[in-house]
């Protein structure tokens, strides 16, 4: 039986150069998907690196591009993070997901109403490549979600825009913001809260001791008295009217009495200074009779 089997000639090993080939071809088209990888090695290229010689014609491994990051303007009902994770992750590798729940008052609405589903209202996705983010945002913008007709996302469309020169740490620095802004108005409105609350319960020991004292009063024969708040009423806009009027009015009248008053005084000047000089008159006449008599 032995020599029944034919003995094939064995096949000579061709270069190093030649049997890197495809997966070098192999690695590049990785490279340009957004990947990494990397070449395998021979235990004669191993032995050369240990020995220290270079390998002529290996390519250095390409870096990561610089991230990308898309806006998401409308999210339908139940989609979740995992949910775009998925339906974008064909496209090219996807790094953070960022969902925005909606107002806190609009879910408290939905609950009175009777629905506990909790929705989104805007998202952002970060990809690892920009220039994919910008193909996604350019071919997917405007396009049905999902293709498949039974898929609870198919009548809804993407609203894709690519957020040029945005970081994902400007949406964390914005949403840090938010955070302490809405801290901040919770902290006012307790202290509002807690205010009203100490002033509603001073005015209820003020009133049962007024009360205690009336009944104080009333047993003792004494006559008891209110006491007053102790401020004055703003007046009202009529009022404020009706006060420009009557000054008027009283300013007119008094008007009127001064320029009388100036009248009269001028006519008895003029009077008296008619008499002044009458009296000069009379004098001279008188004075020059007794001196011819």
């Amino acid at each position: 039986m032995m020599s029944d089997v034919k003995e094939e000639p064995l096949e000579e090993e061709g270069p190093l150069e030649k049997r890197e080939g495809p997966s070098e071809q192999e690695g590049g088209a990785e490279d340009e998907a957004g990947g990494v990888t990397e070449v395998a090695e021979t235990n004669e290229t191993a032995m050369e690196r240990d020995s220290g010689d270079e390998i002529v014609g290996e390519k250095p491994a390409r870096k990561m591009g610089v991230p990308g990051v898309v806006y998401l303007g409308h999210i339908p009902p139940r989609m979740r993070p995992k949910h775009v994770r998925n339906m974008l992750g064909i496209h090219g590798e996807i790094g953070r997901v960022f969902l925005q729940a909606e107002d806190h008052s609009v879910r408290k609405k939905k609950k009175k109403a009777g629905c506990n589903a909790r929705s989104f209202t805007e998202g952002w996705v970060e990809f690892r490549d920009k220039r994919v983010a910008k193909n996604v945002a350019a071919s997917l913008h405007n396009t049905p979600m999902c293709a498949r007709k039974r898929s609870r996302f198919h009548d809804d469309l993407w609203n894709i825009k690519y957020l040029h020169r945005f970081k994902w740490t400007h949406l964390s620095e914005r949403l840090a913001y938010e955070k302490t802004v809405r801290q901040q108005r919770m902290r006012v409105e307790i202290s509002q809260a807690k205010r009203e609350t100490s002033f509603y319960l001073d005015n209820v020991e003020k009133s049962r001791d007024l009360a205690r004292l009336r009944e104080r009063k009333s047993r003792s024969g004494q006559p008891f008295q209110e006491p007053s708040w102790g401020f004055t009423q703003r007046q009202t806009e009529e009022e404020i009217q009706r006060g420009k009027q009557s000054r008027g009015q009283q300013g007119q009248a008094d008007k009127s009495q001064r320029r009388q008053l100036r009248k009269a005084m001028a006519k008895t000047q003029e009077i008296e200074k008619k008499s002044q000089s009458n009296v000069s008159l009379l004098a001279k006449i008188f004075n020059a009779r007794g001196k011819q008599d």
